[in-house]
């Protein structure tokens, strides 16, 4: 298992998720209901109803909430939606979205280990 896993837009780091943190119960509780959600009502994957979605389709079913949680800065959902994937694919190394025009383009990545971002301090030179 990975302890970190990132989600990035365009490159660029939105989230980190740090596994060794321990889930709080309410947040375990809550992706638990997720769960039963998804598998009593099914989901939607490219307008096409999935009744009883796999693994897989519910990390891009979760992704795709994700990317949209993150464009419209809703802070909660995208913690939880971050949360889940971390917790459900505990290989999962990144969450990588990229923009297009018609929508996003979603990569989930088990291979590639996160590497943090640090920003860079420039301080000009002074004649």
């Amino acid at each position: 298992m990975s302890s970190m896993m990132a989600v990035l837009l365009n490159g660029l780091a939105q989230i980190e998720y740090d596994r060794t943190k321990p889930l709080p119960d309410y947040q375990g509780a809550y992706l638990e209901k997720m769960d039963r959600k998804m598998e009593s009502e099914g989901i939607d994957i490219d307008g096409e109803r999935i009744l009883a979605p796999a693994l897989e389709q519910k990390a891009q079913f979760v992704a795709a909430n994700l990317a949209n949680a993150i464009l419209t800065n809703e802070e909660a959902q995208a913690a939880a939606m971050t949360t889940w994937l971390a917790e459900r694919l505990p290989e999962l190394k990144q969450v990588k979205l990229r923009e297009e025009e018609d929508g996003f383009a979603i990569e989930l990545n088990f291979d590639e280990a996160y590497i943090r971002q640090h920003p860079v301090q420039i301080t000009p030179r002074r004649h």
